[in-house]
């Protein structure tokens, strides 16, 4: 797991309005939520696992299954997840997704590609432009 610092940290948003807004870019809230807390996940690649931009959010207001959540940033981080190879071979495409959301990770937080790394701190750059400026 490597760590972006980020304006967005500490910034609260309409869980409405940022699903709407950061969908069409590429990102998806991850499987990985509760009713107090979640990520948007933007994912870079899926060669030998899975490497991900994570974005962590905490309820400010009301709980995430609720109609109008807020919620409050906190610090991206990258992240490589490294699945089972050969539960990922017997299936493609969303249906391979559709089960790896329920597959445990061999390595939960894998060594993170170095040549993702700048990529990751360009999206970060990137969604601070669409979220505050």
């Amino acid at each position: 797991m490597i760590e972006i610092p980020s304006r967005i940290e500490g910034h609260t948003f309409s869980l409405y309005d940022l699903e709407s807004t950061l969908e069409p870019k590429g990102y998806i809230i991850s499987g990985n939520w509760d009713y107090d807390h979640g990520y948007f996940d933007y994912k870079i690649d899926d060669h030998k696992g899975y490497q991900f931009l994570r974005v962590p959010f905490r309820a400010a207001e009301g709980q995430l299954d609720t109609r109008g959540a807020a919620v409050q940033m906190e610090r991206p981080f990258l992240l490589s997840h490294k699945y089972q190879k050969d539960l990922d071979d017997a299936f493609i495409g969303n249906i391979s997704a559709s089960f790896n959301q329920f597959q445990e990770p061999v390595k939960a937080d894998a060594e993170f590609p170095e040549k993702y790394v700048d990529l990751g701190k360009s999206l970060v750059h990137e969604l601070e432009s669409i979220l505050l400026d």
